[in-house]
């Protein structure tokens, strides 16, 4: 198993290396508009609006095929899109919140090597992830046993100053 500070020097290199293509920057652009519109209070109201619209105009159509295949075909038109602004959004979220743990890790006391664990394999992280529980554990018992010890020292010092 490759170590841990290799795999993130890779990485970081990896994406020092990738530059932004104007089309991925346009699409970030989009993107970030078009998911600041679809979470607003107006994109719901007007979405309500279109639903009921298509409802009362159902009697003038006669309920026909034709106008079930419209909100039919607009809703998973914007079905379709809307999967990929979501997903979007979620990366880059994930990203810049993976950014911020970094420097807190980077910054604290808290072990660097943790820092660009996300780029490793699912069976390193399960790995990585044993090791911290296995660790928690014991500092637990730890703790425990020091918290044990003390009370035992201060019924000791009691029976002594008595």
């Amino acid at each position: 198993m490759p170590t841990i500070g290799r795999e993130v020097k890779s990485a970081v290199e990896r994406a020092d290396n990738m530059n932004r293509s104007k089309s991925s920057k346009l699409f970030a652009e989009i993107a970030n508009r078009a998911s600041r519109a679809a979470g607003r209070a107006l994109t719901f109201v007007t979405a309500v609006a279109v639903v009921l619209i298509w409802a009362v105009t159902g009697p003038l159509f006669g309920y026909s095929d034709t106008w079930q295949l419209v909100i039919n075909t607009g809703t998973t038109i914007v079905t379709f899109l809307m999967v990929f602004l979501i997903q979007n959004s979620q990366n880059r979220d994930g990203a810049a919140i993976q950014a911020k743990l970094d420097e807190l890790i980077r910054v604290s006391a808290a072990q660097n090597s943790f820092v660009g664990i996300e780029h490793l394999t699912d069976e390193e992280l399960d790995d990585i992830r044993e090791r911290c529980e296995r660790r928690a554990k014991a500092e637990k018992i730890s703790e425990k046993a020091a918290h044990v010890t003390g009370q035992a020292a201060g019924r000791a010092a009691d029976r002594v100053a008595d």
